[in-house]
């Protein structure tokens, strides 16, 4: 990649809990494409959050595979950049910065439920991707949110505005639109074990990278909808939005990082080369 000259940001944002399958690399290198014909920069961030599931040997594992597929990047946590740190779990800063704001301005609740509360009260979203639609029982502690110093020992919770549309432009897949209330509710945005949940997480780094073009699976349609109203609550402008088709296996069920057999390291280590793998991102028939 060049060193950029148009303004014109994107970036890799990979979770270290697997290996890269083939779905992975069509976004990635679609991402890529993209940020080469602006003439912009690319930068790959660790999104590492979870300290469970993400393991060390799978960051140098991603950016072998991003390399042997052909990617380049101009930041990142192997480069650095003028917006390090490159790996979310060294910005907590970051996030607890974001939840304070959020907390002050009273756009969050503190959320005692249990996961069988949740399990229980939680109506069924309209796809089976995404997080079941919060009841709304601790709605009620938005005023108790300024009597906490610090988000650990409880979830916390965005209040959406019940019945507004958040609707944006698509670069690929067109207009779309989302109820607040209707298709997502009051959604997580940071654990109790005090972990930044995603939402909020992307959303500060986005922001502070200057990401201007976000690229990636439309499985993500909905939490555009989410992060937008968190942009909007922070006072950040929201980036292009880009969101790309799924790859799907023989039986039509969206790729995962179980799928070991599309993994980009077993397909090298089968003896496909980077090009054989480029020309088959819309085809399963290895």
């Amino acid at each position: 990649m060049n060193s950029g000259s148009t303004g014109y940001r994107g970036r890799l944002a990979p979770s270290p809990t697997g290996l890269l399958h083939l779905g992975h690399a069509a976004t990635f290198w679609t991402a890529f494409a993209r940020a080469r014909q602006a003439n912009g920069v690319l930068v790959l961030r660790n999104e590492d959050l979870d300290p469970q599931r993400s393991k060390p040997q799978y960051v140098q594992a991603c950016i072998e595979d991003l390399h042997w597929l052909g990617i380049t990047w101009n930041e990142g946590p192997d480069l650095g950049g003028p917006f390090a740190p490159y790996s979310q779990r060294e910005r907590y800063g970051f996030y607890l910065d974001a939840w304070r704001r959020l907390r002050d301005s009273g756009h969050i609740f503190p959320c005692t439920c249990s996961r069988k509360d949740l399990a229980e009260s939680a109506s069924a979203p309209h796809d089976l991707d995404d997080e079941p639609i919060y009841s709304g029982r601790c709605r009620h502690c938005t005023a108790e949110a300024k009597q906490y110093d610090s988000p650990a020992g409880v979830n916390w919770r965005f209040r959406v505005p019940d019945g507004e549309s958040i609707s944006f432009t698509d670069l690929h897949l067109g207009a779309q639109s989302y109820i607040a209330g209707r298709d997502f509710g009051d959604f997580l945005i940071w654990r109790r074990d005090d972990v930044p949940a995603y939402q909020l997480a992307v959303v500060i780094d986005d922001a502070a990278m200057r990401i201007t073009e976000v690229v990636r699976g439309a499985d993500l349609l909905r939490s555009t909808a989410r992060q937008i109203l968190l942009q909007r609550a922070l006072g950040f402008l929201s980036p292009a939005w880009y969101h790309c088709d799924l790859l799907r296996d023989e039986h039509g069920q969206r790729l995962a990082k179980r799928s070991d057999s599309l993994s980009l390291r077993h397909l090298c280590e089968q003896g496909l080369t980077p090009e054989q793998v480029r020309s088959h991102f819309r085809s399963l028939s290895f």
